[in-house]
């Protein structure tokens, strides 16, 4: 079948589907893409996640593919809270001379512009979960509101999922 459009266009109805579904698919992609970002001020937030809690925990970490500043300008993240914890605090862990991990809080996580600051599992900084409500299965999801010196409060959804095989352990600034 053939139609004609203003201009004395033809187009024949394969076509017009095969712009339909191509129309589709770049919104999905454009839907699944942006899932896994988010937007505050200068700061975007890639692929927030958690990985499943163990039997029995009362505390979790989540990680950020990162935090990337794209502005001219330093930002810090402040804090952060989550309907899943008690509190959320922030947090840094270092592998000591003797071997043992070590942990410390931290008052802000710095953001320098033109850089992205990694969140991932091992050394470096992390999000603690702290006294979480329930345990954390894979699969699931939950809110988490970061709050930043600049970008002001920025609403995620963290998703629970076992961290993927070769994926990197030593968080770090990133230029």
């Amino acid at each position: 079948m053939r139609f004609r459009l203003p201009g004395s266009l033809l187009f024949s109805s394969r076509l017009l589907r095969g712009l339909q579904s191509a129309a589709f698919l770049g919104i999905f992609a454009t839907a699944t893409a942006s899932a896994q970002e988010y937007k505050g001020g200068d700061v975007a937030i890639h692929q927030p996640f958690e990985t499943p809690s163990r039997p029995g925990a009362s505390t979790g970490a989540a990680y950020f593919v990162g935090l990337e500043n794209r502005g001219a300008l330093a930002d810090r993240l402040l804090r952060a809270s989550s309907p899943a914890a008690a509190r959320v605090e922030l947090h840094s862990g270092e592998i000591g001379a003797d071997g043992v991990m070590r942990m410390r809080e931290l008052d802000a996580i710095a953001l320098p512009p033109g850089t992205t600051v990694e969140l991932k599992p091992g050394q470096g900084y992390h999000l603690m979960l702290m006294d979480l409500r329930k345990p954390l299965a894979q699969g699931e999801s939950f809110a988490m509101t970061l709050e930043f010196e600049r970008a002001g409060k920025v609403e995620v959804k963290v998703a629970v999922q076992e961290q993927k095989p070769g994926s990197p352990h030593s968080p770090g600034v990133r230029h």
